[in-house]
């Protein structure tokens, strides 16, 4: 079935689980108020389900292909897709208007990348790791590097990659061997392999520009001798033209379980010209820049791909005939035969679980992932600094939570969706194993959800002695006095939010007495503890969900009421279950065999 970009989901979202109104109110996003928003991203949500939606399969069933060390094809349909994205613009929406950028905040752009992605997730992962790439360029890179590359990649005329992984070298990036030698005219000459690069090599652009991670002579061992490089696929001429082709090249491409689409390279650097970006020995530290804005885009991508499931899956079960459906005073008696037509199976209690499931995870989802969205342009532009560090305080405990969290339930979903299609779901033509395969990488690449998990405990929980979680603590429970005052409608949302909260600062208060002083038990039980804080925190958005759509005539509204408390009835109460795994400590962990 088609994707229908879920707008009227999206405005509710934007007007009452974040603040749009607010935050374009702020001085660099003037141009940008809610209802030139809502019309952006109106128009964005048609031409991604009109012009990427229909490529998401031909790039399944027609992959990427390699042909030589230059030359990587897309799949039919994907250049001239790419060609239309950059003429309307969509890749410049939230940067710079100096650099041609639409100046619009990180929201916006977050919205559209939730459309494209759950229209083609293939597709969707050059424009991703390009506007990454130029995150990093803009905080880190210097004014001739920005005025040579910029105004390129925002445009999107050239894209970007980042080039971290090793074969020696995944999850422990400290252990990269890439060498970078100082040429003596401010150049180096960069040489090793890299792999798992997206779109490192393609025919979208003729330029690739490759952020690339090295170590210079001498030094430090491990991440902290670790420096970045601008490492372009063409040498850009004092012009600004293309000049000659870089000593670099794609010597294959992988052949993947999913996201066919997407070319995952195999890169070589032979001696190419790099250019440094700040100073030696800080890549990592730039790097993490470019890396925390892809982990909140991958976090996305369990919510784009979570409501592509929904919609598949929702569209299925009301169109398949199976069983009758039993209903008060009709009750069907075994052994006999009954006559009447089949029912679709939407109508089936189990069925409805599972769709109602998916649709409660995803509004769940689209909620922390705006908030953590727009609490990185509040900690970027907002005039108080009070509000500016503890909107990045914020961020910084959302973002593992929204990649871990939002990729497992993404897994979840799509799961449930090859459930609802039955034995259909089991073939490739329903389009179900699609979604299920391309969503599986999500939990594995920007950093493994274990690593989201151990980063959560070991640093973020730390910071300001524990602070900065207690103010999230206190902000989830602020909610309870409007419950209170919401009545009988909302009441068993209070009850399941208020002891998710209470489980939850119980498991930090363990992680603090207990696996601060042995890091082992903290990471023991760091899976366990930041789902927890994912269930939890996307409580605390169904709880604001149901406040906002309360005593509303509209029957959306009185549908998000009913979901909201379906989570909290039903999902929530598994962060109680949780504490035990969260709290056990790593003692069986050391003592088991392999």
């Amino acid at each position: 079935m088609a994707y229908e970009p879920p707008l009227d989901d999206i405005r509710f979202a934007l007007e009452h689980l974040v603040d749009l109104r607010a935050l374009t109110d702020l001085e660099p996003f003037a141009d940008a108020d809610p209802d030139t928003v809502i019309g952006v991203l109106e128009e964005a949500g048609r031409f991604m389900a009109e012009v990427l939606g229909p490529l998401h399969r031909v790039g399944d069933t027609d992959p990427a292909r390699w042909h030589d060390p230059h030359t990587v094809t897309t799949p039919p349909g994907f250049k001239d897709a790419y060609r239309r994205y950059v003429d309307a613009g969509w890749g410049a929406v939230p940067f710079d208007p100096g650099y041609g950028g639409g100046g619009f905040p990180w929201l916006v752009t977050i919205v559209i990348q939730e459309m494209m992605t759950a229209a083609n997730m293939g597709f969707s992962l050059c424009p991703l790791l390009t506007q990454g790439a130029i995150d990093m360029l803009l905080h880190h890179g210097n004014e001739s590097q920005q005025q040579t590359y910029l105004p390129h990649m925002v445009t999107g005329e050239w894209t970007g990659t980042m080039n971290l992984t090793e074969p020696e070298a995944g999850s422990d990036v400290g252990a990269l061997r890439t060498k970078a030698e100082p040429r003596g005219d401010g150049t180096y000459a960069i040489t090793g392999q890299k792999i798992f690069i997206t779109y490192g090599e393609h025919d979208l652009t003729e330029q690739i520009v490759h952020l690339v991670l090295a170590r210079t002579p001498g030094a430090p061992p491990g991440t902290k001798g670790i420096s970045c490089f601008i490492v372009p696929k063409y040498l850009v001429r004092d012009d600004g033209s293309l000049g000659e082709r870089n000593a670099l090249s794609c010597v294959s491409i992988e052949h993947k379980m999913g996201i066919h689409a997407s070319p995952t390279c195999v890169m070589s650097y032979e001696g190419a010209t790099g250019f440094l970006i700040g100073e030696e020995n800080s890549g990592m530290r730039y790097m993490f820049t470019m890396m925390n804005s892809a982990r909140l885009s991958v976090g996305l991508e369990g919510l784009a791909v979570g409501e592509a499931a929904y919609q598949q899956a929702v569209a299925y079960a009301k169109e398949r005939l199976q069983g009758r459906a039993i209903t008060a005073g009709t009750p069907r008696t075994p052994g006999t035969s009954d006559s009447r037509e089949q029912a679709p199976i939407v109508e089936h209690a189990d069925v409805r679980r599972m769709l109602l499931t998916i649709k409660a995870y995803v509004q769940a989802m689209r909620g922390l992932v705006y908030l953590n969205a727009e609490c990185l342009d509040l900690a970027a532009h907002h005039p108080d600094e009070g509000v500016r560090t503890w909107r990045r305080e914020l961020a910084d405990l959302l973002t593992p939570i929204t990649k871990a969290w939002c990729t497992d339930l993404g897994n979840e979903c799509a799961s449930l969706n090859v459930q609802v299609h039955g034995g259909m779901g089991y073939i490739e033509e329903s389009g179900a194993p699609q979604l299920y395969r391309d969503i599986r990488i999500a939990p594995i690449y920007e950093g493994t959800n274990g690593i989201q998990a151990m980063d959560l405990v070991g640093r973020k929980l730390p910071m300001r002695g524990g602070g900065a979680m207690k103010d999230l603590l206190a902000e989830l429970g602020a909610v309870d006095a409007e419950l209170a005052a919401a009545g009988d409608a909302v009441a068993s949302i209070r009850t399941r939010l208020a002891e998710g909260v209470r489980v939850l600062s119980d498991a930090t208060d363990w992680m603090f007495a207990n696996g601060l002083s042995d890091p082992n038990d903290a990471f023991a039980g760091s899976a366990a503890y930041l789902r927890i804080a994912g269930l939890v925190v996307g409580g605390w958005v169904m709880a604001r969900t149901a406040l906002a759509a309360s005593g509303s005539d509209d029957p959306a509204d009185a549908d998000r009421v009913v979901t909201a408390r379906f989570y909290c009835e039903t999902l929530l109460p598994q962060a109680s279950g949780l504490l035990a795994a969260a709290t056990a400590g790593a003692g069986d962990l050391a003592a088991a065999t392999f």
